[in-house]
């Protein structure tokens, strides 16, 4: 049942370091559930009961929240080898505090936070390793979640779009590059409307800064996209 989806969890940072005959071991250990969803159908809700950690095995999701007025904000979207709920599986909460839906149709594989934080009674060799990869996964989000906080906090529109365009062209290392979020998910994960989005990017095209269309972007003047980052 798991063989067919090693190649996939491999891709995953949670499994690094793992060979591959250890991780079919721990997978009969931990024997996590395999659920398929259509696009557009909710993974999981807020305030469901927690059902695990999360490995996106193919497909897309996306992982929104909303505030006390209804207000929603996409938080990241998640690829094949992609992982959620770590954070939730090292806290003590026992119910989700996001919402997610598959934007693709997608296969999620769901591991018993329990018995990966827990005592392995086989006493996997890569249960450790598990660990530590579980770890520093939860580090790297932490500090995400930093940067996400950052965009919200920022002034204007021409902040938030510089210094997100800024961030994928040190990601990608290229003044050419696509985005993984659509224009309506860009406009939530910057938490401003669709409307104004489009109006600030149509005049940074006009003032040379950047080119676009759709996802794709190209970088024109560095220069004047990093004074956008200035508050």
């Amino acid at each position: 049942m798991y063989t067919k989806w090693l190649n996939a969890l491999k891709k995953t940072n949670l499994f690094e370091n793992i060979e591959d005959d250890e991780l079919k071991r721990m997978l009969f250990c931990l024997k996590p559930k395999i659920m398929a969803y259509k696009r557009k159908e909710f993974i999981t809700i807020a305030e469901d009961n927690f059902t695990g950690i999360g490995i996106v095995l193919q497909g897309e999701v996306i992982i929104s929240k909303e505030n006390a007025l209804g207000d929603k904000a996409i938080m990241a979207k998640l690829e094949e080898g992609n992982v959620f709920g770590e954070m939730i599986a090292f806290s003590d909460r026992s119910k989700w505090h996001v919402t997610i839906i598959a934007s693709k149709n997608c296969t999620v594989l769901f591991l018993p936070a329990e018995k990966i934080i827990g005592n392995c009674p086989r006493m996997c060799i890569g249960h450790k390793v598990l660990i530590q990869n579980m770890l520093k996964i939860v580090s790297q989000k932490a500090l995400g979640l930093d940067r996400k906080i950052e965009y919200l906090t920022m002034k204007s529109i021409r902040n938030k779009i510089s210094s997100y365009l800024l961030e994928q062209y040190n990601i990608k290392g290229k003044s050419k590059f696509s985005i993984p979020l659509k224009r309506n998910e860009l406009a939530e994960f910057l938490n401003v409307s669709r409307p104004s989005l489009s109006r600030e990017l149509i005049k940074m095209r006009k003032e040379g800064i950047i080119e676009f269309y759709k996802s794709s972007f190209e970088i024109i003047d560095l220069e004047k996209l990093k004074l956008g980052t200035v508050n």
